[in-house]
């Protein structure tokens, strides 16, 4: 069984590069996730290959369309085998209700998580397509509307996380990018936290890309990360 924390981001524009990751990881270490660009590039095919070959996968395609056509996506992503998907909460409680009901009568049942805010959005984003609230006040009625649709968790950045998990309670999934360990480049990420960090305030899943996949040895870096996180979990 796989309990790692760990949820390697496939950010690679195509089958190759991807597969030639995986070949150095242990599926029994991490999960991956497989975003817009590598699906639309490859489509399912790749998907059921890494799912095969004994890893869990995380679908982040962020559904967001009527409801039926939601449900429609979610029932073709959990046919897939997938572990876990999204959607994005501004879609209404209808959607996202009616995205859960179809998970229920599908034979795999996937974690279903929601997005609420994303994390290249400010303020002033937000009132420029007419949202009064401030980013943290949106991200936390998102996330009470997506608790209360049924919906397993959310995606949430890590300053989010232990004001999440104080007011939706342990239990509600915290799924967070943005994760660099002790002494790793920030790159191009400006609110980033540890893994052992993130796992105190509350994250249950971390999303971790460049420090596992531009490693000079992925494995070596993964364990090191899963190591941290076994410190404080």
């Amino acid at each position: 069984m796989n309990n790692s924390r760990v949820v390697v981001s496939l950010d690679f524009p195509d089958a190759k590069q991807a597969t030639e990751l995986c070949q150095k990881l242990d599926p029994t270490a991490c999960k991956l996730k497989i975003g817009k660009e590598l699906f639309t590039r490859e489509g399912p095919a790749l998907v059921e290959r890494f799912i095969n070959t004994g890893f869990d996968v995380f679908l982040d395609l962020k559904y967001h369309d009527i409801p039926n056509t939601v449900a429609s996506a979610c029932r073709a992503a959990a046919d897939l085998g997938v572990w876990m998907l999204n959607v994005h909460a501004s879609g209404g409680r209808v959607m996202l209700e009616t995205a859960c009901e179809a998970l229920d009568k599908s034979t795999h049942k996937p974690l279903l998580i929601a997005v609420t805010v994303l994390t290249s959005m400010a303020d002033e984003d937000l009132r420029e397509i007419a949202i009064s609230n401030s980013v943290d006040k949106q991200v936390m009625l998102l996330a009470k509307l997506t608790k209360s649709s049924g919906l397993d968790g959310v995606v949430c950045s890590a300053k989010e996380a232990k004001h999440l998990s104080a007011e939706l309670g342990k239990e509600f999934c915290l799924v967070t990018p943005g994760i660099r360990p002790v002494n790793s480049s920030s790159d191009d990420q400006k609110r980033i936290m540890t893994p052992a960090e993130a796992i105190v305030a509350g994250s249950h899943y971390l999303v971790i890309g460049r420090p596992i996949t531009k490693a000079d040895d992925p494995l070596e870096a993964l364990n090191a990360i899963n190591a941290e996180i076994n410190s404080v979990a």
